[in-house]
């Protein structure tokens, strides 16, 4: 049973979405000052699991659209939503990402996410408007 959170896939919810094509994963991510292997900060972890993860992404057909620091929460509570990194990431379709994050390549590279984010959810979305070029 997941500890956390960051370790928690909800399988059973992606299996039962719609798989019509291209889905964005909106992830939200929150760093732990010290990566829990003891080597550099969370982000450092987490660098590593990027560098590993981007991979498998561009290998299944899924690209970053769009990555950035989180500066604060304009709307919300910010002791309750603090957030330090937000990615979207489009894949061909959701039978994709759950193959990636299922795949043993991922579980290597995972362990550096657990390592470096103290949370991290990733949004199942379903586009209703987009401005970006298909």
């Amino acid at each position: 049973m997941p500890s956390s959170s960051v370790d928690r896939f909800n399988a059973e919810l992606v299996a039962s979405l719609p798989d019509k094509g291209a889905v964005v994963m909106a992830n939200l991510v929150r760093f732990r000052e010290r990566s829990l292997d003891g080597d550099g900060s969370g982000w450092d972890a987490y660098q590593r699991y990027s560098n590993a993860v981007i991979k498998l992404i561009k290998g299944c057909g899924g690209t970053i659209l769009w990555a950035g620091d989180v500066e604060g929460v304009s709307l919300g509570v910010p002791e309750v939503h603090r957030w330090d990194y937000l990615v979207l990431v489009q894949y061909p379709s959701r039978a994709d990402f759950v193959a990636m994050v299922t795949s043993p390549q991922y579980a290597a590279a995972n362990v550096h996410r657990l390592n470096g984010a103290e949370d991290h959810v990733i949004f199942a979305t379903t586009e209703t408007y987009s401005k970006l070029k298909r």
